[in-house]
């Protein structure tokens, strides 16, 4: 009621300014014949005069009326250029800053509702830079300031900011108005007060803070510098530490540009994703889910197959997959490309110079991709048992017939299920309500159907506590709801998490800032702007196509950066675990909408309703999408089902370039496959949201046609 009370006002005063033409009395023809009666009353009445002068001022600039550049020339022609600019400059000020709190208080929550994701973007670079593009833009005084207001009005900068950078920034352009008050008489319009010259002048001055702050990055770049020596030339362009997927498109695109690139790493090319990570996990589950199509044969037609799991040579397999791909990532390839590959341990001994094998190498700049390792929790007795990570698993060969798995996120939830359809009695454990928990609960309760269907157990809400020799061999002994809780095993798998690689590269020495992970900017640049980090190790998310994604922008912003730099996006990313069924996603969950207090429209479509699904026996799971009340556009799509992950592709699409669901509707697929899901679920919210008053005079049409 306040917001509408105030809107309604705004309304009636902005109505009768019109309705009664009060912009005659803001013309410049006005204000010149009535100089001499103004001037009078002001001899007369100097204190009154000024202050209904000032209130009309901050009236008009907070109402967002035109007339205020005549107004600023009144002040000069009336109190001279001392006290006009006094007059002005603050009422100036006080009535902007009226204005930006009205669009706040009215506007900012609908529009924090609706695009939340933009304005939180928004909000981090007013946060960071808001008061430089702001100086920059009141400095400019072509640009329309009653715009500035109320933009400004809907991002999160402090109200006193907003007004004291207000009144720096327009006072030199507040000064030209005032002073040219003062010769009112030689004023012919508003067109000619501002010569090209005069423009040009106050363009170069809104370019300043631009230019002041590329000096303030350059001060403090020499504050981290100061004590290192920098090379008077350079053997290198870049030099890329870790050979991971971040790593490698960082060095390929160095390559591309004809850049000298050098890629150091210690271990295996490809890193964790070809070796211990995606890879293999793949390979694990195909044989795992050939395992289980056997098993269900029956449900196909067929009375029986037998499955006997080679476990070894399913471990075996995984390992040949992960040879056949090696050449993809391989010294050799790289080597053709361009690129410089070196194995060794590199360490960081100044902010352009990288020691390996005992040689020093000096670069322009440096990305670290140095990647994640399992996380092993401080849990008693745990490092006397056979326990395997997702990094050290794959040099298992012999079957654990009782397996235990840490964790229910990703990695712990393919591994749970992969194990159990070969054979391994598997008890999966999470702390939290459910496994999966980035993902909204029924997102989950479908994969834990399935796990149970499977003789998966479950246990969720329950905390591993100690690891202990029983008479049956192996206990991990945990916490539940109900209490305490023992598991005997003959194997092991930690799967909580991964932490970021940061220790034996010379990072601490140097002075590079880490928490969890290597902090960054949004160019992907750490406290040394010469020093990038991409993937695991610079996070926020820990994916494969993620750490490939942020290699664009490291290597461009590191070779070009001098010119322009990027920042990196994240609007739009999937992702998807890889269990049966597969569980996919991109943009906000339900979850994450309510946490975030935006409203949303949600659309599901059960795939145990799509044809294909029903013929191949897989008829589970769903596609939800969420859009905003009564509009199409894509805030967030979760798949669970079969192939999820590739489905998931044509929403990742629609919302990257702004194509709403409605779109998606009116896209031929193919006949019958699992795509027509999303057509589907596109076509649940046409349903939705069809015009029945519309429709019921449609109806009577066609009744008074029929006669």
């Amino acid at each position: 009621m306040k917001k509408l009370a105030i809107l309604a006002l705004i309304a009636i005063a902005i109505t009768l300014f019109f309705v009664f033409d009060l912009g005659q009395y803001l013309s410049l023809s006005y204000l010149k014949d009535s100089q001499a009666e103004f001037r009078e009353l002001f001899d007369a009445k100097p204190w009154l005069t000024a202050g209904a002068f000032f209130a009309l001022y901050v009236a008009v600039t907070a109402l967002s009326l035109p007339g205020a550049a005549i107004m600023t020339l009144a002040a000069g022609a009336l109190f001279g250029l001392g006290w006009g600019l006094l007059l002005v400059s603050f009422a100036s000020s006080i009535g902007a800053t009226l204005a930006f709190l009205v669009a706040r208080f009215v506007l900012r929550d609908a529009i924090k509702a609706r695009f939340a994701q933009r304005l939180k973007a928004i909000d981090r670079g007013v946060e960071r830079d808001g008061a430089f593009y702001l100086f920059a833009l009141r400095l400019v005084p072509a640009f329309p300031f009653f715009v500035i207001n109320l933009v400004m009005g809907l991002t999160a900068m402090r109200t006193l900011t907003f007004y004291l950078v207000s009144q720096v920034g327009m006072l030199p352009g507040t000064f030209v108005y005032v002073n040219a008050g003062t010769q009112i008489g030689q004023i012919d319009s508003l067109g000619g007060l501002l010569s090209p010259g005069l423009i040009g002048s106050f363009v170069l001055l809104g370019l300043f803070p631009l230019i002041a702050r590329k000096l303030l990055d350059a001060y403090k770049a020499r504050r981290v510098y100061q004590g290192w020596t920098k090379p008077a030339r350079f053997d290198r362009n870049l030099i890329v530490i870790g050979a991971g997927s971040g790593g490698l498109v960082t060095s390929y695109i160095a390559a591309t540009v004809k850049a000298k690139v050098t890629l150091i790493e210690k271990a295996e090319m490809g890193g964790d994703c070809l070796n211990t990570g995606c890879v293999p996990s793949k390979a694990l589950i195909k044989s795992a889910k050939v395992a289980h199509y056997a098993h269900q044969a029956q449900a196909l037609g067929m009375r029986r197959i037998e499955v006997d799991v080679d476990f070894a040579a399913v471990m075996e397999r995984v390992q040949r997959v992960i040879t056949a791909i090696e050449p993809h990532d391989s010294v050799e390839r790289y080597t053709e490309l361009g690129v410089e590959c070196i194995q060794g341990e590199a360490r960081l001994v100044s902010p352009w110079e990288v020691e390996v094998n005992g040689q020093r190498l000096t670069t322009r700049s440096i990305v670290l991709a140095t990647g994640a390792r399992a996380f092993v929790p401080p849990i008693e007795g745990l490092e006397g048992c056979p326990y395997y990570t997702s990094d050290t698993i794959w040099q298992l060969r012999e079957q654990p017939q009782r397996l235990v798995v840490l964790g229910g996120g990703p990695i712990g939830s393919e591994l749970t299920q992969a194990f159990a359809r070969l054979g391994s009695q598997v008890t999966q454990v999470e702390r939290g309500s459910h496994i999966m928990g980035r993902e909204d609960a029924d997102a989950a309760a479908e994969v834990m159907r399935a796990f149970a269907a499977e003789g998966i157990e479950v246990l969720t809400g329950t905390q591993a506590e100690s690891v202990r020799r029983g008479d049956g061999g192996w206990e991990l002994h945990c916490r539940g709801e109900a209490g305490a809780v023992v598991l005997p095993f003959d194997a092991l798998i930690c799967a909580v998490g991964r932490q970021p690689r940061l220790e034996g590269y010379g990072l601490e020495e140097l002075g590079v800032r880490t928490q969890r992970t290597i902090e960054t900017d949004e160019f992907l640049r750490t406290n040394y702007p010469n020093i990038y980090a991409v993937g695991d190790v610079a996070g926020p998310y820990q994916f494969t196509h993620v750490a490939a994604h942020q290699a664009w922008y490291a290597a461009v912003n590191a070779l070009f950066g001098q010119f322009k730099s990027f920042r990196a996006d994240y609007s739009v990313i999937p992702w998807c675990t890889f269990t049966d069924p597969e569980v996919a996603r991109v943009g906000l969950s339900e979850a994450e909408a309510e946490e975030q207090g935006i409203e949303v429209e949600v659309t599901r479509f059960g795939i145990d309703d799509l044809d294909r699904a029903i013929a191949d026996e897989d008829a589970r799971g769903f596609v939800k999408v969420l859009t905003p009340p009564g509009k199409d556009r894509i805030l967030g799509a979760t798949i669970v089902g079969t192939h999820a992950g590739d489905l998931l592709a044509e929403f990742v699409l629609a919302m990257r370039h702004g194509l709403g669901l409605d779109k998606l509707l009116g896209t031929i697929h193919i006949y019958p496959t699992l795509a027509e899901a999303n057509k589907y679920a596109a076509g649940e919210r046409k349903k939705a949201n069809k015009p029945e008053r519309l429709l019921a005079w449609v109806e009577k049409y066609h009744a008074w046609r029929r006669g």
